[in-house]
């Protein structure tokens, strides 16, 4: 019987957002919102700071000033974004070949063919913590499973700077006490 497959999903935490604090150190510890303030604009993403006050992508930017009348709004760099989502990408290229992305700031890595190269899954997923704040002073969530969906939903529990280990066998005792609005998809 082969062993089961591992699965990472690297997730970016409050990826645009987090890109403006480290390159305004005055902005850092204080509630930044990528995206405008105003009637037909949205909120591209919020740091964790500004998600205390109920800030989130994809709410009305007029609603995010509403509830967090003192945040930072800053425009999109989506030229910024894409360049240091590639630096990210050269740092998961390193581990293994089979990099699904899913959007600038997230992934799956198909690890199990690196395992006898790198390490076990928790220990490929804590190098490229490492090395994905090495590259870029930003952090990432990850979650290790067998299945992609398993890995999406352990890598947004422990957000920020998140590993969370899903060992196989273990999938239905990890999703069973989970809130329904954790799981993927619903």
């Amino acid at each position: 019987m082969s062993s089961p497959r591992t699965i990472l999903h690297a997730d970016m935490d409050a990826f645009y957002a987090a890109i403006e604090q480290r390159d305004h150190p005055a902005w850092r510890g204080k509630p930044v919102i990528v995206g405008g303030s105003g009637p037909r604009q949205v909120v591209s993403t919020a740091s964790y700071e500004a998600r205390r006050f109920g800030v989130h992508s994809a709410m009305p930017g007029v609603r995010a000033k509403q509830l967090c009348p003192h945040g930072i709004f800053v425009a999109p760099r989506m030229e910024v974004y894409a360049a240091v989502s590639a630096q990210v990408r050269e740092v998961f290229d390193r581990f293994t070949d089979q990099v699904e992305p899913l959007s600038l700031d997230e992934a799956f890595l198909d690890v199990t063919g690196s395992r006898a190269l790198f390490g076990d899954g928790p220990t490929i997923a804590a190098r490229i913590k490492a090395e994905v704040k090495a590259a870029t002073q930003l952090t990432v969530s990850v979650g290790v499973a067998t299945s992609k969906y398993v890995a999406k939903v352990a890598s947004d529990l422990r957000k920020p700077d998140g590993l969370v280990v899903v060992p196989a066998g273990e999938e239905r005792a990890f999703l069973l006490p989970l809130p329904v609005s954790r799981l993927w998809g619903v």
